[in-house]
Order: C-alpha cells, then sequence, then structure tokens
C-alpha cells in the first residue's frame, strides 16, 4: 500500500505532459516546422528563468513551487536569433519528407522504405540524386535492375533539397495537435491568397 502512494505520488500529472510550448527563434518563426518546434514546459520554464526567452502565450495551467506559481508557457521566442542551417542532412527523414511521404514510384503512401535509382550493384551510390523514397511493392517490383528493365519510371527526379524548401514542405504536414495559440505564429509569413 505504501509502495503505491509513494508512486503516485511522484507521478507527474497526466494534464502537465500535455503542455508543450511551442519554440520561435528571434523573428517569430519557429525553429523548425517538421518536426515542429516544441519544448516540454519543464524546458521552457527553465528557459524563462534563465532570461534566456520571452513568453508570448500561456496556457490557462500553472505549477507550483513552495514559494512561486507560474503559468505553463504555450509560445516562447528565444531572445538570440539562431541561424538556420544551410546544409540538409541526407537522413531517411528529411528523404521522406522531400519525398513528401510518397512513393516515388506509384505515389501511394505508408509502409515506405528507400530504394536506389541505379542500383548498388550497378554502381549507384546512396546520395540525394540516386535514392528516392518506395513502398515496399516497388521497391520489390523494381529489385536491383534499372528503371527502363524493371519498366518503371519516377515521378519526379531525386535531387538535394535546399534548406527553405524543406522546411516549407516541412508546413505541409502539421502535428496532430495543434494548440489554438500556436496557430497565428505557424503560418504567419504564409503568402495569403487574393
Amino acid at each position: 500500500m505504501d509502495g503505491d502512494f509513494r508512486t503516485e505520488f511522484v507521478r507527474e500529472p497526466f494534464t502537465l505532459k500535455q503542455h508543450p510550448a511551442l519554440v520561435l527563434n528571434a523573428d517569430y518563426r519557429p525553429l523548425c516546422y517538421y518536426p515542429l518546434s516544441l519544448w516540454p514546459w519543464q524546458d521552457a520554464i527553465k528557459a524563462v528563468f534563465l532570461d534566456r526567452v520571452d513568453v508570448v502565450a500561456e496556457y490557462d495551467y500553472t505549477v507550483r513551487s513552495p514559494s512561486t506559481e507560474i503559468r505553463i508557457p504555450s509560445v516562447i521566442v528565444l531572445r538570440d536569433y539562431v541561424k538556420p542551417q544551410k546544409r540538409v542532412a541526407f537522413t531517411r527523414f528529411n528523404l521522406f519528407l522531400r519525398d513528401e511521404f510518397r512513393c516515388q514510384y506509384c505515389g501511394s503512401r505508408g509502409d515506405l522504405t528507400f530504394d536506389h535509382v541505379v542500383p548498388r550493384a550497378r554502381g549507384g551510390i546512396t546520395s540525394w540524386e540516386n535514392v528516392v523514397a518506395a513502398c515496399a511493392r516497388c521497391n520489390l517490383r523494381k529489385g536491383a535492375r534499372t528503371l527502363r528493365r524493371a519498366g518503371m519510371s519516377l515521378r519526379r527526379p531525386p535531387r538535394a533539397p535546399a534548406a527553405e524548401e524543406l522546411r516549407n514542405m516541412g508546413r505541409k504536414f502539421p502535428p496532430n495537435h495543434l494548440h489554438e495559440s500556436w496557430i497565428d505564429f505557424l503560418y504567419w509569413d504564409a503568402e495569403l491568397e487574393a
């Protein structure tokens, strides 16, 4: 009985786990769109006390210590500008993002892997210009053959994406949950329709 009480007492309340803070650069743009730049509420509060961020919006929830009560930040802005990286890392995630999470042969979504356009067995290298997202079915169908021998074609030729292009691509894939206080900061620099 005592062990159960201690475990419950130490556990964090469920509601506090669900309050991440959207992190904006000093220019009020998210540091990253996909995955969205979010910090746990504990890190956001620590950054406030260290005077590294300004709070733009808050949740209706508070956390307490013996001497202080503070509202949980929902949107914070870095005081110092973080220069975005120009180089895009060649990762599986960035490859899928470049290809919009679609098979580059049939256009389907889900169950993605990657495929070498020029097979490695035929001298193909692992690079932005030779690797595409592919569903398992198309990847098996193509095998170690060239596109021509397999009778397949690409939806678009693979190429190295620019960092800004990849950031903008991330906007098309919002996370499952967007807090209402974040919306104004996620798409404020999007071009308006006439």
